[in-house]
């Protein structure tokens, strides 16, 4: 074990709970100080009790203002702070109206969540460039792969009375966001550096905008293999970098010429930064030579390490919980299963076994070790509690300042998450209604996955039938796309670009889900009227043991 190693405690001691209460107390007392004159603070039925019981009292002095916060102000969901982000969807978005509507100011930028409702995505204004830091790195890379999408999806102009624009606000993905302000790389200087390669990095900074799912992962693939000094990998999901290994072994060929002959290839959707790929593409005959005879990814264990002698980082999101708001961050570098709570805004917590009220939210110093909780949320981006649907355990205290360790558990309301989405129990339902009939197949009973046995990865089930497959079965797939698509719009943009295929449906043997359940209970020791058959399968073993049982794929 490494000799700074943090162990979690399972106790508080006196002087870690005293310290852990006085910052929290400091954070939220400048937190309440800084929003209580905005917008939403002023506005919001949720808050109406609340700015009643402040109404006389010095917010940034009086105490019991803490007390009043967390005694009146109850768990809340994007359902209360939607009406006053629709503002920025007005056009033309003016600056009378959407003003300090959080927080003070305008936001920098409005990051689209992976959660949907209303088939749109979430979206939320974010108004701070810093970020809680992901917690220091043991090791030190001097050429690294970033690959993140720079893009943005959208420009909210604000304007003026008299019609001037004072701001642009990006609508982008939190991770592209969240790259840029880490950097300060502003979208208005972003023609300054559309040629260029950064340093220590070793794509052209073009190579970023590229939408296209499998051609912005080739050109990242041919710059890396170009560069046999890569020491480093960043991506956003650890499922990215495999996707790109996939596409390396599909066009191993074209990109060893491409690097023999310096000429970017033609892959689609990349006419618009083909000029800029162009000016940092050159030959180099010596190190496609290396690349053949090492061969493509499949052809030998340990193919990364020989492409990139001097590689010792993957960096990347294994588990998706709590990423929404970069609230966690690793405890110890190499262990990517426990988390501290990041100290920047305030986390508190609602008990997995009680109902949510306000005057149920613990604070971290009330947590117990082993239990499951639901983290609550109160950002400088807004002043509210709202209710992540993450379950967390808590395995401990941090003995360095107090703050929660904790395991993520699973997401609350959530089955599959995908990189552009989140897709529900209710979604999936509403899928399988979507290509169940008569006239193509009667699906009796379901469970799904992630299909990953080829790419794109895309959503797959397991079906059992009841009756015959109906004539119009081969149409069950796209209907079930059309399903898919009305449950969040993000899927057809993914499918457009690559990187998403269309759902799978495999139809099992009779009598199989029964088997399952028996063999599940028999290998869990339980009896078989405790075993459900789950909405997703995410365990391996019965993954493989149910596509043992596969009579047909439509």
């Amino acid at each position: 074990m490494p000799a700074n190693t943090v162990d979690p405690i399972t106790t508080l001691t006196p002087e870690l709970e005293t310290l852990l209460k006085e910052d929290t107390d400091h954070r939220l007392r400048n937190l309440i100080a800084s929003n209580i004159k905005t917008r939403y603070a002023r506005s919001s039925s949720q808050l109406s009790d609340f700015r009643l019981a402040i109404e006389d009292k010095d917010v940034q002095n009086d105490e019991s203002v803490l007390s009043d916060f967390r005694r009146l102000i109850p768990p809340t969901d994007y359902e209360s702070y939607r009406p006053f982000f629709e503002k920025f969807n007005s056009r033309p978005c003016m600056l009378s109206v959407v003003e300090d509507m959080f927080a003070p100011g305008l936001p920098i930028y409005i990051p689209l969540s992976s959660s949907t409702t209303n088939k749109k995505p979430k979206l939320f204004a974010n108004y701070f460039r810093s970020y809680p830091s992901p917690g220091p790195s043991p090791l030190r890379v001097a050429a690294i792969s970033l690959i993140f999408n720079l893009a943005y999806r959208d420009l909210v102009d604000v304007v003026t009375d008299s019609g001037e624009v004072v701001k642009k606000i990006p609508v982008c993905k939190g991770s592209t966001a969240l790259v840029r302000a880490l950097n300060d790389w502003s979208m208005e200087t972003d023609d300054t550096r559309m040629a260029s390669i950064l340093p220590s990095h070793v794509f052209p900074w073009a190579t970023g905008f590229i939408v296209h799912h499998r051609s912005f992962l080739l050109i990242h693939a041919l710059f890396g293999l170009a560069n046999a000094s890569l020491e480093g990998i960043i991506v956003t999901f650890v499922t990215i970098f495999m996707d790109m290994v996939h596409y390396i072994e599909e066009e191993w060929v074209t990109l060893i010429s491409s690097i023999r002959n310096g000429a970017i290839p033609d892959f689609e959707h990349i006419d618009h930064v083909r000029t800029y790929l162009q000016l940092n593409m050159h030959a180099d005959p010596q190190r496609a030579e290396e690349l053949q005879r090492i061969g493509p990814p499949l052809s030998s264990p340990g193919w990364a390490q020989r492409v990139w002698p001097s590689l010792k980082l993957l960096t990347g999101v294994c588990s998706v919980g709590l990423t929404s708001t970069r609230r966690g961050r690793n405890l110890n570098f190499e262990d990517t299963e426990t988390f501290v709570m990041a100290p920047d805004d305030i986390i508190e917590f609602l008990d997995m076994t009680k109902e949510p009220t306000n005057g149920g939210v613990l604070q971290a110093w009330d947590l117990q070790p082993g239990k499951f909780y639901q983290p609550v949320s109160t950002t400088r981006n807004g002043l509210w509690r709202y209710l992540i649907d993450d379950v967390i355990q808590v395995v401990g205290f941090d003995p360095r300042n107090g703050l929660p360790v904790f395991r993520y558990s699973r997401r609350k309301n959530l089955e599959i998450r995908f990189p552009h989405a989140q897709i529900t129990e209710t979604d999936l339902l509403n899928v399988v209604y979507g290509f169940s009939g008569e006239d193509t197949v009667e699906v009796q009973e379901f469970t799904s996955v992630v299909d990953d046995r080829r790419f794109p990865l895309t959503l797959g089930f397991f079906v059992s039938i009841t009756g015959d497959i109906g004539p119009n079965a081969k149409l069950a797939r796209q209907k079930a796309f059309a399903a898919l698509v009305a449950t969040s719009d993000e899927h057809q943009i993914a499918f457009d670009t690559d990187e998403l295929g269309l759902p799978t449906i495999r139809i099992v043997k009779p009598g199989t889900f029964a088997d399952y359940r028996r063999w599940r209970g028999e290998s869990m020791n339980v009896g078989v009227g405790q075993i459900k058959l789950p909405a997703v399968l995410s365990d391996p073993k019965a993954q493989e043991w149910m596509a043992e049982r596969v009579m047909m794929e439509l």
